[in-house]
């Protein structure tokens, strides 16, 4: 039986459950895009699938909306995949495993994917059902929007006529979003040498215990980037005691605040008091700085009980590089709006990293609302990188959405606010990235708006969506696409 069977939209639920049931991380999308143009077919609707598994559907409008101009409903299909450690789930092959609590839905052990599972759902049961009334509808359903926006970046939507649009892609219900930060992903590379170390015993470094969440809408609560906490121990480690590195890695996605990180570390057994000490210590530090933001952060140093010769350790020299890069490189916000009070301006989060035979790899969410600032950032990282013999290549980069002083779906959008809930709501920019600053450059005066249902924790596995503002959204949305 579904598990949500039971909830209220039902429709809505009985479209996300099956939505979730379909593995569709980034860049794995090929199976979700091909169960939407199945519903397209079965439900008689005009569609198109391009190359990258983008989804545009057109819904004819309700009788006696033949006339009024195109309404256009936007989300993105792929999911942050993210889980707990000792998860055993493979999220590229399985779905998910769907649980409610009271009022939340939420996966056990990973992410949930309500961005942007819920805007799918949400469009797919209102295309099903003819009772209700709207204009006609055009559906933009993107992929790999949390890598980078590329399905935005490479849509054709020289089929649509609207340019009013609801992008269905935000988390906090009675907010609007009308304009967000652009970014880049900035990818570095530092050059390596190897060499063979005999006669050490192995310890595992790992960071653990974190929050985690979502390199834009959280980075402004200060929590704890596993990949800069473990940089910080190896650093430490470093000034007092002798040791190798043999293998370092954290994180998953540049655009989540990463929950793991974990080194391999060789040294003299005689060091070992003093090395567990100094991570005790370290832990200690640790608790009280983000006793707030991350109450269960712990750094763990443990015995592996190996004492394996012939392996491959960083040399001096390279050691020394990726510790200087990983301690100097900036992350975090950088700098915060001066017109918008409380508005994040310029951010990065290193979300990935990678000790690989070739070098050092990290990768970095780069974000700003002010171009020249993500550009100087991005520069910042250069030079470091230049400096020890490295590199960085920018991808993905999205322009930012700006703020558009007159509106009709803004305006529209606050007077039925006002009738239905007798209460002002809440404008605002985001520094997050959203699709609409690049659907702006492909639909000539492009009007709209960004909103969703509250969904808590999105990016980590204590993910969770309300189902009473699932629903509640689900019903101003009908109403604002039955205005003439």
């Amino acid at each position: 039986m579904a598990v949500l069977s039971e909830l209220e939209p039902k429709r809505v639920f009985h479209y996300f459950e099956e939505i979730c049931g379909i593995p569709h991380g980034s860049y794995n999308e090929k199976e979700i895009s091909d169960y939407l143009v199945a519903f397209a077919k079965e439900h008689g609707l005009e569609y198109y699938q391009d190359e990258l598994y983008n989804v545009v559907m057109l819904i004819p409008a309700s009788e006696g909306y033949e006339n009024e101009e195109p309404i256009i409903l936007q989300g993105h299909m792929d999911m942050v995949c993210e889980k707990k450690p000792d998860a055993d789930i493979d999220m590229e092959k399985e779905g998910l495993r769907l649980d409610v609590d009271g009022d939340y839905v939420y996966a056990k052990d990973t992410t949930l994917g309500g961005d942007d599972g819920i805007a799918i759902a949400y469009m797919l049961a209102i295309a099903e059902d003819s009772t209700i009334p709207h204009p006609p509808l055009e559906y933009i359903i993107t992929v790999s929007e949390e890598v980078g926006m590329d399905g935005a970046a490479g849509v054709d939507l020289s089929m649509l006529k609207g340019n009013r649009m609801l992008n269905i892609d935000s988390e906090e219900e009675g907010i609007f979003l009308t304009s967000c930060a652009g970014g880049v992903a900035a990818h570095v590379s530092i050059p390596v040498v190897w060499e063979t170390s005999a006669d050490l015993n192995w310890y595992e470094v790992t960071v653990s215990g974190l929050q985690g969440g979502h390199s834009g809408v959280e980075i402004n609560k200060e929590r704890a980037n596993s990949n800069k906490v473990i940089s910080r121990a190896l650093y430490e480690l470093k000034n007092k005691i002798p040791y190798k590195l043999h293998a370092l890695e954290g994180g998953a996605k540049d655009n989540a605040i990463p929950l793991y990180a974990s080194a391999t570390i060789g040294m003299d057994k005689k060091y070992e008091s003093d090395a567990m000490t100094l991570a005790q210590e370290l832990d200690k530090i640790l608790k009280a700085e983000y006793a707030i933001s991350d109450a269960g952060i712990q750094l763990s140093l443990i015995d592996s009980n190996e004492k394996a010769d012939n392996k491959l350790t960083l040399d001096d020299e390279s050691l020394e590089k990726v510790i200087s890069f990983l301690m100097s490189v900036p992350n975090g916000i950088q700098a915060m709006s001066m017109s918008v009070p409380g508005l994040v301006e310029t951010s990065l989060n290193m979300g990935i990293l990678r000790l690989k035979e070739e070098g050092l790899f990290t990768q970095h969410a780069v974000r700003s609302s002010v171009t020249t600032k993500k550009c100087y950032v991005a520069n910042q990282m250069k030079a470091l990188a230049k400096s020890l013999g490295g590199k960085v290549v920018c991808k993905g980069e999205y322009p930012a959405w700006e703020y558009k002083q007159e509106s009709v779906v803004r305006d529209r959008v606050v007077a039925l606010y006002r009738e239905m809930y007798g209460k002002e709501p809440v404008m605002e920019g985001i520094h997050a990235g959203l699709e609409c600053g690049l659907l702006a450059d492909k639909i000539k005066d492009l009007d709209c708006i960004s909103m969703g249902p509250d969904i808590l924790d999105i990016h980590t596995p204590a993910e969770r969506l309300s189902i009473s503002s699932t629903k509640r959204v689900y019903e101003f949305l009908l109403a604002f696409l039955q205005q003439k």
